[in-house]
């Protein structure tokens, strides 16, 4: 069978409007023909067809830049130790994505679409597989650790000090899923906030979301002492050594990623300048100030921002984040670094390329931790 990704386009195009349907077809074929597999995955299954939805997508759209792809595969498959997943389970997950792409596309289904389905699948399972089973003799499926410290900075932020119970290779700008014993089997994402360290400690900074089962019980139950679970680490927003200089913009929690990576360029040796933008609504919410301010007075060459933007009384800088980036000065010489709310980071992109930022040139990332 050979790949076809023009005709798997097409036809995920035509499933893709009725997304939430389709993610619930699948899951209810899935466990109807596989009940075993329903006891791996979280009780509330609102988040987990989000991201179900969200890898397909990402995996179609690129499934004609193989070597972009193939990294992030092998990234999902690595990840997916930590729920348990074996090798033969990608066929019943298989059957059920065929079954369900062919009822939602079924004005167009043939069996040549059919067959490029397959290939593809075929050909993804197989990295992911090859990846995890490549993983399993070099690093373990999760990792239990330790809280050792718990800062509660706001009313519904906290910043969080784990101890991993071994080593955990990382790089700064990669985010871990994380489980608690009050709620098991439910993962969140939450990006790591500081650079590698010789002690292996590693922070998060959590918010608190109304009716956020992790997130709430990080922030209001967590306590020093206690465990958590953490998956391996993932993700690509790491740091590039080109040489350029920095802009770093961070929208509220999405802070944690960014000071990973500055703590990493501090530690380098290396001097560039680096400009540290720090976006909140209300000054209240910039939890994170002081060591900010620390870091900046350790180093010359870092500039810290905090940018309000819903507080007419405050008086630094005030204004929407994307405002400030483009009013600033010209990043177009920068190598950037982007992470906070979703419309946040895709309007601060759209303004640094439309002032002459290549995109190759900016990293970008979403603020991780769900509810």
């Amino acid at each position: 069978m050979s790949l076809n990704p023009r005709l798997v386009k097409e036809s995920f195009s035509v499933v893709e409007p009725v997304a939430d349907k389709a993610a619930a077809y699948f899951y209810g074929r899935l466990f109807a023909e596989n009940p075993h597999l329903r006891g791996m995955f979280p009780p509330a299954m609102d988040v987990q067809r989000d991201r179900l939805f969200g890898a397909l997508t990402r995996i179609v759209w690129s499934i004609d830049s193989p070597d972009g792809l193939a990294s992030f595969l092998g990234q999902l498959g690595r990840d997916h130790r930590k729920y348990g997943v074996l090798a033969e389970h990608y066929t019943a997950i298989g059957n059920a994505l065929l079954a369900t792409v062919r009822r939602f596309a079924a004005e167009i289904w043939n069996a040549e679409i059919e067959a490029a389905w397959v290939a593809a699948y075929t050909a993804a399972a197989n990295t992911m597989i090859e990846a995890a089973e490549a993983d399993a003799g070099v690093s373990p499926a999760w990792w239990l650790a330790e809280v050792v410290d718990h800062e509660r900075r706001t009313p519904d932020i906290a910043v969080i000090t784990l101890q991993p119970g071994q080593r955990m290779p990382y790089l700064p700008g990669q985010y871990v899923n994380v489980q608690t014993a009050r709620w098991p089997r439910v993962w969140r994402t939450y990006s790591i906030a500081n650079a590698p360290r010789e002690d292996n400690t590693l922070r998060l900074h959590v918010r608190a979301v109304s009716g956020g089962w992790v997130s709430t019980a990080l922030v209001e139950h967590t306590r020093i002492g206690d465990t958590l679970m953490l998956g391996p680490p993932v993700g690509t927003m790491t740091p590039a050594d080109s040489g350029r200089d920095l802009l770093c913009v961070a929208g509220g929690t999405g802070l944690a990623p960014i000071k990973a990576i500055v703590e990493h360029v501090i530690a380098s040796g290396r001097r560039p300048n680096i400009h540290l933008l720090h976006g909140v609504r209300h000054s209240r919410e910039l939890y994170d100030l002081p060591d900010l301010i620390r870091m900046e007075s350790g180093f010359p060459w870092l500039r810290v921002l905090p940018v309000v933007s819903d507080e007419p009384g405050y008086d630094g800088m005030r204004g929407r984040v994307p405002d400030v980036v483009e009013r600033f000065r010209s990043w177009a010489e920068h190598e950037v670094y982007v992470c906070g709310p979703s419309a946040m980071v895709d309007e601060t992109v759209r303004r640094l390329q439309y002032g002459g930022v290549p995109l190759a040139h900016i990293h970008r990332d979403i603020a991780l931790g769900e509810p």
